[in-house]
């Protein structure tokens, strides 16, 4: 499956930029090993920027990611996907509904690493607004909560399931992003 399609402008930002920002003057150069990395990319309450923000990367690192990657399941990219075992898990967003937890409990024993991806995911905020509305509110609320099986309380995904690495940010840190992907990348055996 060719994915390289993706979007020809950076959304927000431009990978030449961020490496300059956080003191990374040029890419690591990664041997692979001839394994791939087995990847889930899930969303749930958002605005899904993080991952728009992961389309335009993998646009950016296409040639370089496509001989290292196995997208198990990214319902954006993809039709047809699978749950099954993979390495990591990037999950993005606040869980809303109790159908939310029960999916994040399967995936949490399916991946061998979880990444907590976005605000809404590491801290439940902004999708978690709902949760500080005052009496009034909560009362006037009830209704759509009710309506679409909503939780009382959205959740922050550690609320629900153990989380081995948070990548903050609204939309997320970049960065921090690559970072982690790198370093999976490398905890997996999949570069030297």
């Amino acid at each position: 499956m060719d994915l390289g399609f993706f979007f020809s402008r950076r959304v927000k930002f431009d990978i030449l930029t961020v490496m300059k920002q956080t003191g990374i003057e040029h890419a690591p150069t990664l041997k692979p090993t001839g394994k791939k990395l087995r990847i889930g990319w899930f969303s749930f309450s958002c605005c899904e920027d993080s991952t728009i923000m992961f389309t335009e990367l993998l646009n950016d690192h296409w040639q370089e990611w496509k001989p290292l990657l196995d997208v198990r399941h990214a319902r954006v990219l993809q039709t047809k996907n699978t749950l099954d075992e993979m390495d990591v898990a990037f999950i993005e967003g606040a869980l809303a509904a109790q159908e939310h937890v029960d999916t994040v409990k399967q995936i949490r024993e399916l991946a061998t690493v979880v990444v907590a991806i976005g605000a809404c995911a590491v801290i439940g905020m902004p999708s978690a607004q709902h949760n500080i509305f005052d009496p009034a509110r909560q009362e006037e609320i009830q209704p759509l909560l009710k309506k679409f099986n909503y939780l009382p309380k959205a959740l922050k995904l550690s609320e629900a399931i153990t989380v081995d690495v948070n990548v903050p940010g609204c939309p997320m840190n970049e960065a921090k992003f690559l970072e982690t992907l790198n370093g999976a990348l490398k905890q997996f055996n999949i570069v030297a």
